[in-house]
């Protein structure tokens, strides 16, 4: 892979998260304002904006909802519904950082569903890494010392759903149809989200309001597209490091927009929530150099073997 195209798969990586952060923003400037139930149905519904951008030329776009695997389907909507009405609560009732350090929460539980699920061996690094993600977020929370609300168990929701979609994700990894396997993520947050929202939907009252919900599903889609693209550019362990500056644009956000200052112990926990990721990033890094060198050797033995058979046939 040359440096340009790394390069280029970073760089959407990071725009990618960028536009989480704010669609998040968003999000939390909605709190009061609508039901959040509301706020990501509409999130979905300004998602089908990226479908012509990932529709192939031989697609349907009735291929949102008829997939070939059709349980797999269910759950990542199931998965993706939850994830989206939990992290939107979570927002209104919480700080960014101390939603998004839950919400980083996802890769435990990634872990221990792979390994449930999947059968997938876990390392003693990964797991590390874990365990000091954890370790960071109970810093950021303290409980004990600090009262838990309903945006804690929300984000913590939201995390345990997103871990389900990945896992999802990866058994329905023999899907070829993009818009099916995108169609989930839009279905699921448009019907579960539209029948919970009826008791108390409201029209949204002004340009203000339709404003901050174009940027909340717009971005959303935006970094759904962004990801897209960088997965296709560069390694998932590259694509993933820059997760992280989400927390940066989490503690700028709250701090200049929501005016909500952070004590020291959130920026310690917040610390330790970095080097989580720097360790797994490392750790796949080696993995990914250690089987690139076993491939370039068996690729050499192979030449050396066929020149001496060809030298020996002459």
């Amino acid at each position: 892979m040359d440096t340009k195209t790394l390069f280029s798969g970073m760089a959407l990586a990071f725009g990618a998260y960028s536009a989480f952060a704010i669609s998040d923003a968003f999000s939390k400037l909605l709190d009061g304002s609508l039901d959040p139930f509301e706020v990501a149905f509409f999130g979905g519904v300004f998602g089908f904006l990226i479908l012509p951008f990932i529709r192939k030329s031989n697609e349907s776009y009735l291929d949102v909802v008829r997939p070939k695997l059709r349980g797999m389907w269910l759950l990542r909507a199931v998965c993706v519904f939850v994830a989206t009405a939990a992290s939107v609560e979570a927002f209104m009732l919480l700080s960014m950082p101390e939603a998004l350090s839950i919400t980083f929460l996802m890769p435990l539980f990634v872990t221990i569903l792979s390994v449930v699920l999947l059968r997938e061996k876990v390392t003693f690094w990964a797991w590390l890494a874990v365990v000091l993600g954890f370790t960071g977020v109970l810093i950021v929370l303290r409980p004990g010392m600090r009262p838990l609300n309903l945006g804690h168990l929300c984000a913590l929701l939201a995390a345990c759903a997103n871990a389900g979609s990945v896992i999802a994700y990866r058994i329905a990894s023999k899907e070829t149809v993009r818009l099916s396997l995108f169609g989930s993520s839009l279905m699921g947050a448009l019907v579960g989200n539209g029948l919970l929202m009826l008791a108390h939907a409201t029209w949204p009252s002004n340009t203000k309001i339709w404003f901050y919900l174009f940027g909340y599903g717009s971005l959303a889609a935006l970094g759904q597209l962004c990801m897209m693209l960088a997965t296709a550019r560069a390694p998932a362990n590259r694509v993933a490091l820059p997760q992280y500056s989400q927390m940066a644009w989490g503690v700028a956000l709250s701090y200049f927009l929501f005016k909500q200052p952070l004590d020291r112990w959130t920026f310690v926990g917040i610390a330790v929530l970095t080097a989580s990721g720097l360790l797994n990033w490392i750790r796949q890094r080696i993995r990914y150099e250690k089987m690139a060198m076993k491939e370039r050797l068996e690729r050499f033995k192979a030449r050396k073997v066929a020149k001496k058979t060809a030298l020996s046939t002459r």
